[in-house]
């Protein structure tokens, strides 16, 4: 019997478990609960502390436009993170917008992903192994930075595991048109989340291959799943297409030594990445077949990647290869339970394993965490302008630089009553189906007679009114003057007051 292929008799034991007396480690539909309880532990732990960051600003931006504005605005840009968008929006009209439930979808994905992880490693490792895989996932701080981070790529890494596990199932039994109809949907909602994600398509063909050598109907199932399944993400891929130029401009072509130093960014952490690795590697050689899908999991992909970014457009995003980070707890938690004989050694090397990756766990949980470029405290600036606040104020946000959502993180952090008109802004950025908005031509012409306006600003240069276009920066010289300025971590706060 293929190994890929699940058995009657239950998932086949490690030769060092078979050595061994029993141990009651949970099988079935139970081996789930630990490793996600473990992962909503882990993840929830702070997940409110690091302010958003500037992605996290554009899930806010989109998601909060009606369905209408959301659509518009996907025809301009961001069409590849649309399913993600239009999903926040509903969840944001039922749950709120606080960070808490912005980042719980993404926390929640994770936990799934945990328990997939253990439900997979089962199928291929055994009980033993599927529980240390899981719980393995918990620990990997990558898990924890985009489980607190309202972006779509938690869940594609649970879109992606998911698709493992119902093709491993539709392989159990090839000419079953319900499981290759479910995998199938799956393959859909991977592509609809993230297009790079699809080349986990690769691996899934290793062991497609690898089962059709017992039962050829598995390669056809598994070519008109596929075929219908991508057939869904055609728009997605031609709107991409057109926008991929303007949205990757930023992504640096890849070098040889790409593939090495990718690996401490996809783990969020050099010594996990290698503990997770090393263990990988010690990963029971018996099961040919389990091993060489899941090494194709976690190494196909990021290969594929590499060398469709050597041409004019780069995806070699660690980011975008998160979703080979299952792929490599299940490896590592087959090392490991080969590597133990005992519930004990299992436990203190999970520990062993906590303690080495504690370090990154707390620096994660941070302020500024999840700030690539430099630090913007939008809190600080909103504690600002709401100490001194008068009603009639109004506002000129510069969106220049990194810090081209400054007008979003400042009004995010703002009390929801709290609405100050932006002096030069023609056309919001929801109206015009876009990401920017329109600034007026006339800078002059936008004034209503204000008495204070609040100027935030990307950089402390010592005026602050240089961080201005210069049009806009000699009306607001001639007409006001500086009464007040705050200088913040990546921003300036100051309040002009017109002149008498």
């Amino acid at each position: 019997m293929a190994i890929l292929t699940r058995s009657t008799e239950g998932p086949e034991v490690q030769p060092n478990e078979a050595q061994q007396p029993p141990t009651r480690w949970p099988a079935g539909p139970w081996l789930w609960l630990w490793p996600t309880l473990a992962t909503l532990a882990v993840t929830g732990f702070r997940i409110d502390a690091p302010q958003l960051v500037t992605d996290e600003l554009v899930t806010w931006d989109v998601a909060k436009r009606s369905f209408g504005q959301i659509l518009a605005t996907l025809h301009n840009v961001d069409a590849v993170h649309g399913t993600y968008y239009v999903l926040m929006h509903g969840w944001m009209t039922v749950f709120g917008d606080s960070s808490l439930a912005l980042r719980l979808p993404s926390a929640l994905a994770m936990a799934g992903t945990a328990a997939l992880v253990a439900l997979i490693g089962q199928r291929l490792f055994g009980r033993r192994a599927g529980m240390c895989g899981g719980l393995l996932f918990a620990l990997i701080p990558a898990v924890s930075r985009f489980a607190q981070e309202a972006r779509s790529y938690a869940l594609v890494v649970l879109a992606v595991g998911l698709a493992t596990l119902l093709l491993l199932r539709a392989l159990d039994v090839p000419r079953s048109w319900r499981r290759w109809a479910g995998y199938s949907l799956c393959v859909a909602v991977v592509g609809l989340l993230h297009l790079v994600a699809l080349t986990v398509l690769l691996p899934h063909l290793v062991a497609t291959v690898l089962r059709a050598r017992h039962e050829r109907w598995a390669l056809w199932g598994f070519c008109l799943a596929v075929l219908a399944g991508t057939a869904c993400v055609i728009p997605v891929v031609l709107s991409g297409r057109s926008q991929v130029s303007r949205q990757l401009w930023y992504v640096p072509r890849p070098d040889a030594w790409g593939l090495v130093d990718i690996w401490p960014k996809v783990f969020a952490s050099g010594l996990c990445a290698g503990a997770v690795i090393a263990l990988a590697v010690v990963a029971p050689k018996k099961r040919r077949d389990a091993l060489l899908l899941c090494a194709a999991l976690a190494v196909l992909p990021p290969l594929v990647v590499w060398v469709a970014s050597l041409g004019d457009i780069s995806y070699f995003r660690f980011q975008y290869l998160l979703f080979t980070l299952p792929a490599w707890a299940v490896l590592a938690g087959a090392g490991l339970a080969a590597a133990t004989t005992s519930r004990v050694a299992v436990t203190a090397a999970l520990t062993a394993i906590a303690l080495l990756v504690l370090s990154d766990q707390h620096k994660l949980r941070e302020e500024y965490a999840h700030h690539d470029d430099v630090p913007t405290d939008y809190v600080g600036a909103a504690e600002v302008i709401m100490k001194y606040h008068r009603p009639g104020d109004a506002v000129v946000y510069n969106r220049e630089g990194p810090a081209w959502m400054l007008d979003q993180g400042v009004r995010y952090y703002l009390p929801r009553g709290v609405k100050m008109r932006e002096v030069f802004l023609a056309t919001p950025a929801a109206d015009n189906d876009e990401l920017f908005p329109v600034y007026c031509l006339e800078p002059a012409r936008c004034l209503k007679d204000e008495s204070r306006i609040w100027l935030v600003v990307p950089g402390n240069k010592p005026d602050p009114l240089d961080a201005v276009p210069a049009s806009q920066a000699w009306v607001l010289r001639t007409l006001y003057k500086n009464y007040g300025t705050e200088r913040l971590s990546g921003l300036t706060v100051a309040l002009l007051q017109r002149k008498v």
